[in-house]
């Protein structure tokens, strides 16, 4: 055992051996970026394998190395679920109060049919009978401090679920090869049909009281979630049937749909895999964007208030510019490959002018979108 006297010595060796460490790289960094800056400039173009060096070091944008069949992001026309524009989706899936369901599109992804009204309700039934969690995970979700991130918890309740994989089950009971899908199929649906009361069990607990409604087999996946989530409106119903729809698959060479992949080609359950994925849906330059637009929006909103001016082109044009004069950036709307209007703004949009044409940020945000162009 080592004595109370030689603890504080060990500790403060430590910190002085660490110090040494990060001192002498705070000398090798600046010298690697300007390597790699100058290995960019120089050799960028330069193929590497079925890529080249600028790709490979910015992270393999446009590197075409994997195969997937759900949708295709196409620069003119945003994003197409099994070749169906958003705009496609709500003429040919089946509807609920005018939009079409995440159930509906859930079918139409893993087939490529369409689906009819009941294949569509099947699968509202289908989660209904697996939508609820395990006490054990509630209580777990409920011990973590509020000052936790979300997305933190949410992989914790995930993993806490990973217990009871079927998949991990099978594979460990020796499954043939050939029947993986099986397994996988009711680790996917029990994930997806258990993840709004997950969602809902941590923003109730986190920034609200911790009651969380019960879920109802009388309502579709989007109502229930909303009703968790504490909304009882049937147009915020409407919303998240949307919101869900519009960003329910992203290509399949994304940071999180990759990470996800790749973590289940070395056959992790797909428990595993999906915490792979939220981990890169975290990161501000993906899934956390959506949130920092929202801050960025609702900051640059004050600031113009304060200037005590009307929210016009004019003052939001201004207020731009004093953004990046200051040194600090706009985040982006929409998805950096596209060259137009992404639709997935458009959907929302809609529906926002015909529930809340009034709503300051809504009449911002169209403000923003022309001006920034003009900028």
């Amino acid at each position: 055992m080592i004595s109370r006297v030689l603890r504080p010595r060990i500790s403060h060796l430590a910190v002085r051996q660490f110090s040494q460490l990060k001192t002498r790289l705070e000398e090798l960094v600046p010298i690697k970026q300007a390597d790699l800056a100058d290995l960019k400039k120089t050799h960028g173009k330069s193929p590497m394998g079925t890529c080249n060096v600028e790709q490979a070091i910015g992270g393999m944008r446009s590197v075409k190395s994997m195969i997937w069949e759900t949708s295709l992001l196409d620069a003119e026309e945003g994003i197409r679920f099994r070749g169906l524009t958003i705009p496609e989706l709500s003429q040919k899936l089946p509807l609920t109060n005018g939009a079409p369901t995440p159930e509906g599109l859930l079918w139409l992804l893993m087939t490529g049919e369409v689906p009819t009204a009941a294949q569509a309700k099947s699968v509202t039934e289908e989660f209904n009978a697996r939508a609820a969690i395990p006490a054990q995970v509630e209580a777990a979700i409920r011990s973590l401090p509020k000052t936790m991130h979300p997305m933190t918890q949410f992989n914790i309740g995930i993993l806490q679920l990973q217990q009871h994989s079927k998949f991990a089950k099978a594979y460990t009971e020796g499954i043939n090869k050939k029947l993986y899908y099986q397994p996988c199929y009711e680790d996917s649906m029990d994930l997806m049909a258990k993840l709004p009361t997950l969602a809902a069990l941590i923003y109730r607990c986190t920034f609200h009281d911790g009651k969380v409604a019960a879920w109802n087999n009388q309502l579709d996946y989007s109502a229930n979630f909303a009703r968790m989530l504490g909304y009882n409106k049937e147009t915020f119903d409407t919303l998240m049937r949307i919101y869900l729809v519009i960003h329910s698959d992203h290509e399949g060479g994304n940071v999180s749909a990759h990470s996800t992949h790749l973590v289940g080609s070395a056959l992790s359950d797909p428990y595993l895999s999906f915490t792979a994925g939220m981990c890169g849906l975290a990161g501000p330059l993906h899934g956390l964007a959506n949130q920092e637009v929202l801050v960025w929006t609702t900051k640059f909103y004050d600031a113009i208030k304060k200037s005590g001016k009307p929210v016009t082109h004019e003052s939001v044009r201004e207020q731009a510019w004093a953004t990046l004069n200051a040194g600090k950036v706009i985040p982006g709307f929409g998805h950096a490959v596209l060259r137009k209007t992404d639709p997935r703004y458009t959907a929302q949009r809609e529906f926002a002018l015909k529930h809340m044409p009034n709503d300051p940020l809504v009449h911002l945000a169209a403000l923003s979108m022309m001006s920034f162009r003009r900028c």
